[in-house]
């Protein structure tokens, strides 16, 4: 009888123990940074976005898909010239930088967990650097589905894609109020 394989665990194990360090980090991180005088259970302040190029020009915006699977463009397109710095978009950890279907990818995971990638990038950083906004992670490469014209920012909340360019200050989405 043929000896049954075991599933392979090793890579998800490790993953999983990368998440869990970069989860306790982070919670370090902002337990230290609340001041004393906020009192127990103060909520963490919230994370300032800041887009990943400058100046941040919108070359194709967000479209949620209808369902999970479902065709979307699931982040943003800036313009941004071949070269030009990436940056990180807020406060975090470095938790990926590699090759993703050709594409030079960087991941940083923020304190208030979401995760923010950026594509085309040449990385400067490696996966378990602490990152402040602002701070280059990297230059614009080549490849891409804007062919090094444009950085793609996507920004999840857990398994969810959600609109980076929402959480920019003062460019969020518009709403009309009524006329008076």
């Amino acid at each position: 009888m043929p000896r049954r394989r075991e599933p392979r665990r090793r890579g998800r194990e490790r993953a999983g123990a990368l998440v869990s360090a970069v989860a306790l980090a982070l919670a370090g991180a902002a337990a230290a940074a609340q001041p004393s005088a906020a009192g127990v259970g103060a909520p963490p302040a919230p994370s300032a976005y800041r887009a990943p190029v400058h100046p941040p020009v919108l070359a194709r915006a967000f479209v949620a898909p209808p369902e999970p699977w479902a065709a979307g463009h699931r982040g943003v397109d800036l313009l941004a010239a071949a070269g030009a710095d990436v940056v990180s978009p807020a406060d975090g950890i470095v938790s990926f930088t590699g090759p993703v279907a050709g594409r030079g990818v960087v991941t940083v995971l923020h304190p208030d967990g979401r995760r923010s990638s950026v594509e085309p990038v040449v990385p400067h950083v490696t996966a378990g650097d602490p990152v402040r906004a602002g701070e280059r992670l990297g230059t614009v490469g080549e490849g891409g589905h804007c062919a090094g014209t444009c950085v793609h920012w996507g920004v999840r909340e857990g398994d969810r894609y959600v609109d980076p360019w929402s959480l920019l200050a003062g460019a969020g989405p518009v709403v009309l109020l009524p006329v008076r």
